[in-house]
């Protein structure tokens, strides 16, 4: 049962969220100000951004589950991230800041041509809503009905959309990156408290705490056969999938275009990927520690709502909903604001130049609302396909590959053509469905992640095949939007702990004791 102290810690949290949105909104006027919070953003705030908007129900809900039945190699997903945030960071960020694009399909448009601009920007608005906006609903609805048995699925879509899509609409991007950094603070806070909480409950024993937990369970790096995550899925197919996430992904990498310049952009790279170290200690291991607590729960992902339930006071209660509350409006109103972008600008614009900063906005703010009826239409119906929705989920490994391959490619190869880019992805999707349908069919037993490792390697054999077929690109147009190693160094008289090759350093040796400590 939630107290009212715990329903009044949410009230005054949703209030805080809504003055926010009503007040960046005020100063929200122009396409620049909407989309990318007129490329004022600071390290802290891009840090925490990135953190909330990755960080879903599904997420923690997810993690939980899979850590109590699997053990901790899920969050091999988590810090991974910091290892990719810290190679966008020497690499990607510069490229990006110094194009002065507004999405991440105009990059390609810029180093290739139009067709693959428009092409990859029309996969990622459909997937960002089909599956990541109206995918957020439903899973949030579905982990808020546990806690609220009286809640009516299609009505919580519908309440958290209109909250999110409203102040979203409004505010534009500065609105969601205000909002994300109040919702990743709490979101941080209240995992860090179960893991107290939960460690609490043996005396601070580590060896207590352990010693009913499954062999194997609180490793990193798991054998070949294991089903959930073996280890070579983790060499080469986790890093692919976090390259295409964090460094290609719309929804990611607008608050990291939205820096104030490239120093900023680089820190709060760096900042978000230290943060992601949290999840394996705040998220995975209370879980798998929870068997001893819990030991025969029939449904693993009823761990969260347990852990929450039955191990936090009155008042935690509330500060762990409220996050909960947060993981789900930081992702839907960063997919919402994402998409929308993606329209006006890949689409809208190119079309009518002509337009004013104003009725810009007011694109923008229009499509945000569209797309957030259409969320909310289609997020009740995705109860309706059983397990099918989470084969959407592995079916990113589809659209990763002929992607992952054209942006590494693409920056540092030269030699690469537009057309064998488009070609690239075309070729790559379509081979890709087909290997999908072979693992549906049993014809094709690798585990998923694996498959993302070669069928990358394929589509950059493909890539280089093709590009070589044709003639070589204009080099002065390519050297603008690629990598060189000039870029890499930082901006002059910072002092050491300002430089984002330290602050690197600081992430990448957290990250290796604590892969010896788990490993």
């Amino acid at each position: 049962m939630i107290s009212n102290i715990d329903l009044a810690i949410i009230g005054i949290y949703l209030v805080i969220i809504l003055i926010i949105g009503i007040w960046v909104a005020r100063t929200t006027e122009t396409g620049d100000d909407l989309f990318l919070a007129g490329r004022s953003l600071t390290w802290g705030f891009i840090g925490f951004s990135l953190f909330a908007s990755n960080i879903s129900s599904t997420t923690l809900v997810g993690v939980a589950g899979a850590a109590y039945s699997t053990g901790i190699s899920v969050s091999n997903y988590e810090w991974m991230a910091g290892l990719v945030l810290v190679f966008m960071a020497f690499f990607y960020i510069p490229v990006y800041i110094r194009s002065r694009i507004t999405t991440i399909p105009e990059y390609l448009e810029k180093r290739f041509n139009a067709a693959s601009r428009q092409y990859f920007s029309a996969i990622t608005i459909f997937l960002s809503i089909i599956v990541d906006t109206a995918g957020g609903l439903y899973a949030g609805a579905v982990v808020l009905q546990v806690f609220f048995p009286d809640l009516v699925i299609w009505q919580v879509c519908v309440a958290i959309a209109v909250f999110a899509g409203l102040y979203t609409a409004a505010g534009g991007l500065a609105a969601v990156v205000y909002t994300d950094t109040i919702q990743a603070i709490i979101l941080i806070l209240g995992t860090i408290l179960i893991s107290y909480f939960v460690f609490a409950r043996f005396d601070f024993s580590w060896a207590e705490a352990t010693s009913q937990v499954p062999a194997g369970n609180l490793s990193l790096i798991k054998p070949m056969d294991d089903p959930a995550l073996p280890w070579l899925g983790t060499l080469v197919g986790v890093p692919i999938l976090g390259f295409w996430y964090w460094a290609t992904n719309q929804y990611i990498t607008q608050r990291i275009l939205g820096a104030k310049n490239v120093e900023h952009a680089r820190w709060g790279a760096v900042f978000g990927g230290l943060l992601k170290l949290l999840p394996l200690f705040t998220m995975a291991l209370p879980a798998a520690m929870a068997v001893t607590i819990f030991p025969d729960l029939p449904n693993p992902d009823q761990v969260f709502p347990m852990l929450v339930t039955e191990v936090l006071p009155v008042g935690v209660i509330g500060v762990v909903l409220a996050g909960l509350i947060s993981a789900i409006m930081s992702s839907v109103d960063s997919t919402l604001n994402s998409a929308s972008t993606l329209v006006v600008n890949d689409f809208i614009l190119p079309r009518r130049p002509d337009l004013t900063g104003k009725q810009v906005a007011n694109y923008g703010r229009i499509t945000t609302l569209v797309f957030m009826v259409l969320a909310v239409i289609w997020a009740p119906m995705i109860a309706n396909f059983g397990g099918l929705f989470a084969y959407l989920q592995q079916a990113f490994s589809i659209l990763v590959p002929p992607v992952a391959a054209v942006f590494l490619m693409g920056m540092f190869w030269r030699r690469g053509t537009g057309r064998a880019a488009f070609q690239t992805l075309i070729i790559g999707h379509l081979v890709g469905i087909v290997v999908f349908y072979m693992t549906l069919q049993g014809v094709w037993e690798l585990h998923f992640t694996i498959n993302v490792g070669i069928m990358t390697l394929l589509s950059i054999i493909l890539f280089v095949v093709l590009s070589l077929s044709q003639p070589p690109p204009d080099p002065a147009q390519v050297a603008e939007y690629t990598w060189s190693p000039d870029q890499t160094r930082p901006m002059e008289g910072l002092p050491l702990w300002k430089d984002y090759r330290y602050q690197s350093a600081v992430v990448l040796a957290l990250t290796v004791i604590m892969l010896i400590a788990f490993w």
